[in-house]
């Protein structure tokens, strides 16, 4: 042994596999529990429908364990991007922040594909979901499936 202690989380089901909904629309999310999570993996695999398919990953978070437990409107939140602006001597650094929108994913070829998508949480989220939609062949959705995989570090 190497003195370590794993805790190793079963992988969980985001999205079975199925298709996407047509014209571009956007499922219902399933919901993880990840409280006290560090990285969790999303593990994605995208069959196109038609050439020119692409699936949008749209990642929510949340600090609440139900719905019911929220102090004010705000349940569920987008990730956030920040771009630093240019940097001068004897001036403050003024930043763009940003919340994230979907991440697109464009297939490469007519089978299957998969990739990895890893995430690392700050442990104040209690929740995460994933709503996906089909981006690139809206007339001919292709097949998406989610597992996640959670690591507590």
């Amino acid at each position: 042994m190497d003195g370590y202690t794993y805790v190793i989380e079963p992988v969980s089901v985001l999205r079975a596999a199925a298709a996407l909904a047509g014209a571009g629309a956007y499922d219902v999310p399933e919901e993880l529990a990840c409280v006290g999570q560090k990285p969790i993996t999303l593990y994605v695999r995208y069959l196109r429908g038609g050439v020119g398919g692409a699936v949008d990953l749209l990642i929510e978070v949340s600090p609440y364990s139900t719905d019911a437990n929220t102090l004010g409107t705000l349940v569920w939140s987008y990730l956030a991007v920040e771009q630093l602006g240019a940097f001068a001597a004897g001036a403050d650094n003024v930043s763009a922040l940003q919340r994230k929108g979907p991440m697109t994913y464009t297939s490469t070829g007519a089978g299957a594909e998969t990739f990895t998508y890893t995430l690392t949480l700050d442990r104040s989220v209690e929740r995460i979901r994933v709503s996906v939609a089909e981006s690139g062949a809206v007339g001919t959705p292709g097949n998406c499936e989610i597992v996640a995989y959670k690591d507590r570090g």
